[in-house]
């Protein structure tokens, strides 16, 4: 049966050569099972994204008749045509998850499955570390040029803000840690000196165990290690001998084959699932330059130490690895059915990706990732409860195809399109015993809400969308449904990215209003922004604040209400949010199209480092194409401004190995001509999509 599909070579030979040995399964069987797959699925995949479009059809008509219309009118109008579907009452029925999603709240990582250099670092980020987080970043003001080398006057700064956070989240029974003098364990209990003498913590539950020149301290389920070394640089200036404090940081990892990265073809896919296999057997590395030297990284082993009882205590030394899939809506070349056809590119993910995980579940790899034996797949851009269902049914077909136990594969719901925000119940109740997480999604969630309200009227600027009715109730109700499901100490509440990776005072400053909401994990963009946000998550007992939370019932007519600006916009503000727009398009597409990155830290118009990818990417085409249709822009505008963007992106980029500039060709540039696409038809593409028009430009791009 294998021969009836059309495999490109390289995905077949990692299949062969690298996925398949050391399991049960050989190519053939490997192969049938795709095929299989693919027919029993992509007929019920077909039927619901015509079913989406029929849905978006009738909604463009009642907005060209009523416009944004009143939120009773529209409730009872999507009731009508089966949007909107009654409350359900879901209870979470998971079991085997393990403890880093249900029991220990913290910041989760997401990172570009094509790059095995990143995929380590994440995968390594459990642990970061403070002193280097507080010493390299703005979360500290820096008053002074720093010095070549390690820099005492900063290194004195640093010191001093460990000491402060310590007295905060690990008070001494008397005095401060900046007194200390040394920490030792006395009869299994930490000691401090000082030069009063000697104390302990106030709460001496806080003490979880020592090592070798190491104590270890436990907050809200996080650690925090005191490594103490005063023959090295930092250590021979600390008070303490402290050479560094090590937070528990990245607890959990999406390893993403999705939004941030750019696979067309099927070198590009086996290039994200090399990387996804190598973490489940522990054998990824990454060779690379760095300070001059050659490095090699590979994934961190655990880490032992002596609880207070004497007992040995392992801790894991690497994130809990998560995968995200492809959604429905997309098919891949990789693999074609007999007569040419795509197969879907989320059958594909699920049958690849658990198959690696095989080699983590029967214990063949270097490590442990998933100690209760699941597989964590989390599957995005789902429309309402019958393509959660699809998928429910999807996972238990590779299940069994695979000789796993019913629910191994669990499902994380990406909270980041209408349908499903208005439904999150009824979509939980689809998956009540595999579903670990929900987590929102601002910015897929934005495109979501203007394409789908696309003919109700112009909509507010990008940055007023946070302010709106809809985009609040949204959040709240997120965590208002999955704790009545009951998620709380058993799945993850999320919340999305901080998109600023240079802004860490920032982040600092306001993502801790993310746990303080409920959430027991969100998404940062770097390892040392994991290890920053960790302290929010040590401040904030988000189980005791999900217990507060318990019972608020945020009213989800608030997601009906329609973003529609308000107003006349003066031409200097309308000129702003389309150059805004049009720079972040061109800034993300040019490197898409013409590089291949899928995810990147873009400059935008003011120069500020933006993490950037399709989500962001399908907010700024969907405003755009809005604007265009209802008038408050019109082409030649567009047109105009694209191109005066390109020379700005053009400089921004300029010196990037392999960069093509725009603005000397416009017609011939690929990434030119798919920025427009993505505006110019941005009403008519399924859900505001951006991946078909990003996908075929860049098959041009690589074959020119």
């Amino acid at each position: 049966m294998s021969t009836d599909l059309q495999i490109d070579p390289t995905l077949r030979a990692f299949v062969a050569d690298e996925l398949l040995p050391g399991l049960d399964l050989d190519p053939d069987r490997f192969w049938a099972t795709c095929a299989a797959l693919q027919e029993r699925f992509a007929g019920p995949i077909g039927e619901l994204l015509a079913r989406r479009d029929e849905l978006q059809a009738q909604i463009d008509t009642w907005h060209r008749e009523h416009g944004a219309g009143d939120v009773e009118a529209y409730e009872a109008f999507l009731t009508e045509i089966g949007y909107l579907l009654p409350v359900a009452s879901p209870q979470l029925r998971v079991g085997a998850v393990d403890p880093e999603i249900a029991e220990i709240p913290g910041p989760q990582l997401v990172v570009p499955a094509t790059v095995p250099r990143y995929a380590l670092n994440a995968a390594n980020a459990r642990w970061g570390s403070l002193f280097d987080a507080l010493y390299g970043t703005d979360a500290l003001p820096l008053d002074h040029e720093l010095a070549p080398g390690y820099d005492e006057r900063r290194g004195a700064q640093v010191i001093a803000e460990a000491d402060r956070l310590l007295d905060e989240l690990f008070p001494l029974a008397s005095g401060s840690h900046a007194d200390a003098t040394a920490y030792h364990v006395t009869d299994g209990a930490l000691a401090v000196d000082t030069a009063r003498g000697s104390t302990a913590l106030a709460d001496p539950s806080q003490f979880a165990g020592s090592g070798d020149g190491a104590i270890l301290l436990r907050r809200n389920g996080l650690h925090v290690e005191l490594t103490i070394n005063p023959g090295t640089r930092v250590g021979g200036q600390h008070h303490a001998g402290i050479a560094d404090v090590v937070l528990e940081s990245a607890v959990t990892t999406i390893v993403d084959l999705e939004d941030s990265v750019a696979t067309v073809d099927g070198e590009d896919k086996t290039v994200a699932y090399r990387s996804w296999l190598g973490l489940m057997t522990g054998k990824l590395s990454a060779t690379f330059e760095k300070g001059g030297q050659t490095v090699e990284r590979t994934v961190h082993g655990d880490r032992s130490y002596t609880a207070p009882d004497g007992a040995e205590l392992t801790l894991p030394g690497r994130s809990l690895l998560l995968v995200r899939n492809c959604g429905h809506h997309m098919t891949t070349s990789a693999v074609r059915t007999a007569d040419g056809t795509e197969v879907a590119e989320g059958v594909l993910d699920a049958l690849v990706t658990a198959t690696a995980a095989l080699h983590d579940l029967r214990g063949l790899g270097r490590y442990s990732n998933s100690r209760a034996g699941s597989v964590y797949i989390v599957k995005p851009k789902q429309h309402g409860p019958d393509e959660v269902a699809l998928t429910v049914q999807l996972f238990a077909a590779v299940e069994e195809a695979l000789g796993l136990a019913p629910t191994t594969l669990k499902i994380g719901i990406m909270d980041e399109e209408k349908r499903t925000s208005l439904n999150l119940d009824a979509c939980i109740a689809q998956a009540e015993d595999r579903v670990i997480f929900v987590n929102t999604g601002f910015l897929d969630r934005t495109g979501d809400e203007i394409h789908t309200d696309f003919e109700a009227g112009p909509v507010v600027r990008k940055d007023d969308m946070k302010s709106t009715k809809w985009l609040l109730g949204y959040e709240d109700r997120n965590v208002d449904v999955a704790l009545r499901a009951g998620f709380s100490g058993k799945a993850q509440v999320g919340k999305g990215m901080w998109a600023k990776p240079a802004a860490m005072a920032e982040m600092l400053a306001t993502k801790g209003a993310q746990p303080q909401a409920g959430a027991n994990c969100a998404w940062v963009p770097s390892p040392t922004a994991a290890t920053l946000h960790a302290l929010h998550y040590l401040r904030t007992d988000v189980l005791a604040r999900q217990r507060e939370l318990a019972g608020r019932d945020t009213d989800r007519r608030l997601l009906l209400n329609v973003p529609a600006l308000s107003g006349e916009l003066t031409d200097e503000e309308k000129r702003h949010e389309l150059e805004t727009n049009a720079q972040s398009i061109l800034g993300y597409v040019v490197r898409w199209v013409g590089l291949g990155i899928g995810c990147s830290t873009v400059p935008d118009l003011a120069g500020v480092g933006l993490m950037e990818d399709r989500a962001t990417l399908r907010i700024s085409s969907q405003l755009i194409a809005n604007w265009l249709r209802h008038g408050l822009v019109d082409e030649a505008q567009v047109r105009d401004t694209f191109a005066r963007m390109a020379e700005v992106v053009d400089e921004q980029n300029a010196g990037e190995p392999g960069y093509r500039p725009m603005a000397k060709d416009l017609d011939g540039n690929e990434s030119f001509q798919a920025a427009l696409e993505l505006v110019f038809t941005g009403r008519t593409e399924p859900n505001g999509y951006t991946e078909r028009a990003l996908t075929s430009w860049r098959q041009r791009a690589k074959s020119s």
